[in-house]
């Protein structure tokens, strides 16, 4: 090959790259100046969201502090110390055996979300379409609290790696649910090996310790739900058999948590378990991050959990985690960038009816 063409395949190579980087820049700057205005517009809620979106999700947070500093960012994100308050137990009647089969729906109450009629099923679970102004999801409806759990990989720490939900579910031959707590997860890279708070898995503390306070959602022995913020020896007198951490609590005893201020969060895919009065266990996810459904704010978690009757209600962890399957099905869409599914650490399961 002559040094003629050699010459002309490199002026095409440099073009093409300059062509490029031109088109880069261009679109990064786009992306700046929308933010901006977004930001800075004539709309503070919209700029509050958008950081909030942001700074909820592991591998984009630092475009929030392009516009604006950390302490600006901590004051509006606000206190986020979670509730204390002690579970009511006796705002919870489970029916006994498969009197669990005869509770029926309470009616849905509020405005918001509209929710499809439930997709009745044989095995004691029911599924609804959740909707709302920016979002839509899916709920399912567990009606015996024991058959709720949850999941774990065998080790934890460093250079250990979490599971998948699909993992999960075939690890424990459980019959479906959905991902579960927080993990150490920098810049998106995370492994599910690192658990963010605390795991409680047969009553024995896997992650975390007696000592520190934790926001959690747990299950005890009798198929109670417990949220909030709480010790880890707290958590193991009051006979939680399964935990995990993430939050904030939603609803404590029949109380929505934000009732005296928002609590704020902005729209991303969420997860988010609760309970019923008839002791029936919420598992509910929201798609995000897509044309039909941006995503959910903490708020709105509030009102979908309030309309299916939840007592008790807590988040947990959200974002390209968000993930639901049952019977071998996804029941909704991942909104992680790289496909398939995340490695979890947690995952709250359902057992097989017949495996109780």
């Amino acid at each position: 090959m002559n040094k003629k063409i050699l010459k002309k395949i490199g002026n095409i190579a440099l073009r093409s790259l300059i062509v490029l980087l031109v088109t880069v820049a261009i679109l990064v700057a786009g992306l700046y100046a929308a933010m901006y205005f977004t930001i800075n517009g004539p709309s503070p809620t919209a700029g509050k969201l958008l950081i909030l979106s942001l700074k909820e999700t592991s591998a984009a947070g630092f475009l929030a502090d392009w516009f604006m500093t950390e302490e600006e960012i901590e004051a509006l994100m606000g206190d986020d110390e979670g509730i204390s308050e002690d579970i009511n137990t006796g705002l919870i009647d489970i029916p006994k055996g498969d009197d669990t089969d005869d509770v029926t729906d309470p009616p849905q109450t509020g405005d918001q979300p509209i929710t499809d009629t439930p997709d009745k099923k044989d095995d004691g679970v029911e599924f609804a379409q959740v909707k709302g102004p920016t979002y839509n999801g899916i709920m399912m409806i567990v009606k015996d609290p024991t058959r709720v759990f949850v999941g774990t990989p065998a080790k934890y720490g460093e250079g250990q790696k979490g599971l998948t939900l699909s993992q999960m579910i075939d690890r424990y031959d459980a019959v479906g649910g959905t991902n579960g707590g927080g993990f150490f997860d920098e810049a998106g890279t995370g492994t599910g090996g690192i658990p963010e708070g605390i795991v409680i898995s047969e009553g024995k503390l896997l992650w975390g310790d007696r000592g520190s306070y934790y926001s959690l959602a747990g299950i005890d022995s009798n198929g109670i739900l417990h949220v909030g913020k709480m010790t880890g020896e707290k958590a193991l007198s009051l006979g939680i058999k399964y935990a995990c951490s993430y939050g904030p609590a939603l609803i404590i005893n029949g109380v929505p948590c934000n009732e005296k201020r928002s609590l704020g969060g902005g729209l991303n895919p969420r997860t988010a378990i609760g309970q019923r009065a008839d002791g029936a266990i919420l598992m509910l996810v929201v798609n995000g991050r897509k044309v039909d459904s941006l995503g959910a704010t903490l708020d709105d978690l509030v009102e979908i959990m309030l309309s299916f009757g939840a007592v008790n209600a807590s988040n947990l962890d959200g974002g390209s985690s968000s993930l639901m399957k049952y019977d071998g099905e996804f029941k909704n869409t991942s909104s992680y960038i790289y496909g398939g599914e995340r490695v979890l650490p947690t995952a709250i399961l359902v057992r097989r009816r017949d495996a109780k």
